[in-house]
């Protein structure tokens, strides 16, 4: 294998505009298809993970799809000021799974995402409990926060690792052993995922930090918002937080010579759970270091190197 030129490959496919071949259904607002649409959107909002995507050849269009909708119901909280109106949209979708998953074939609302959806649904045998996850676990207040670590555990496998899972279905990889591999990379991603976020929190929303963890280490939320230089209270529990993500990390790795070849590039996104989970420790876990803040340059570098030897 000539490593020089599938490296100029990679540098193509994540530097050049990505342009889908395949026509499915136009937006009158964009001017996209559907799988334009949901690139885009997954390139805008999850970008570490759109590009461990390009990396799956025949799979992008099905996981692109999946991301994208994740895209969408994650967003809300974010988006919305209001609990209430937060809920109604996260009703909207599920609505809109339910009809996809209804066996008398009803008509779909006309969103993008819902009728690249409904495609995947139709093409393989997908499980519509996971997609429900996906919604219910956003469906939450905005102050409210998580008790113990294993509440954010919870969380993270519900938000993440079924993303893995409906994209190794649409693919039809049915494997023990990857599915144990994704559930914990699910809980690492999304845990770190958490972590990520309380730079952009406001004061109205909840510290995605347990509150066993504060308890421990006598810190108020309004102590983490601060984020005073030099807080060790505070370093104490962003260390606890990161070093579960890791274990569970570590552990998905520790299933890497059970799994298939052509799965490993499913869980490439743990590239990036590794390089931002380095990049804390080196900053004293400080969320608001400007170098986590920056994307990371050299992470196409990263995914393409893991890819080719089988690894993430």
């Amino acid at each position: 294998m000539n490593f020089g030129r599938n490296l100029k490959k990679c540098f193509d496919r994540f530097t050049k505009p990505h342009k889908s071949k395949i026509r499915f259904l136009t937006t009158k607002k964009t001017g996209l298809d559907g799988n334009g649409y949901c690139l885009e959107n997954v390139r805008r909002y999850d970008y570490e993970n759109f590009l461990a995507t390009l990396l799956l050849k025949d799979s992008v269009r099905s996981t692109i799809a999946i991301r994208a909708f994740n895209v969408e119901i994650s967003r809300i909280p974010y988006i919305t000021s209001d609990d209430k109106i937060a809920a109604m949209r996260l009703k909207f979708w599920d609505d809109a799974i339910e009809k996809i998953f209804d066996k008398n074939n009803v008509q779909v609302p006309d969103h993008p995402v819902v009728n690249e959806l409904n495609h995947i649904c139709k093409s393989h045998k997908m499980t519509k409990q996971f997609f429900k996850r996906l919604i219910s676990c956003r469906n939450r207040p905005r102050n409210q926060g998580f008790l113990t670590l294993k509440q954010i555990e919870e969380y993270a496998e519900n938000s993440v690792s079924s993303v893995y899972y409906l994209s190794l279905e649409a693919k039809g990889i049915n494997n023990v052993h990857v599915d144990h591999a994704c559930s914990h990379l699910g809980k690492s991603q999304g845990i770190v995922n958490l972590l990520r976020s309380i730079p952009q929190l406001t004061r109205e929303q909840a510290i995605p930090i347990s509150q066993d963890i504060l308890i421990k280490h006598g810190v108020s939320q309004e102590r983490i918002l601060r984020n005073k230089k030099d807080d060790k209270g505070v370093e104490e529990c962003v260390f606890e937080i990161a070093t579960l993500a890791h274990q569970h990390l570590e552990k998905a790795r520790a299933l890497l010579k059970s799994l298939p070849r052509d799965t490993k590039p499913f869980l490439l996104p743990g590239v990036a759970v590794q390089r931002y989970l380095e990049r804390l420790r080196l900053v004293k876990f400080d969320l608001t270091h400007q170098k986590l803040l920056q994307r990371d340059n050299t992470l196409p570098i990263a995914y393409y190197w893991n890819y080719f030897r089988g690894t993430f």
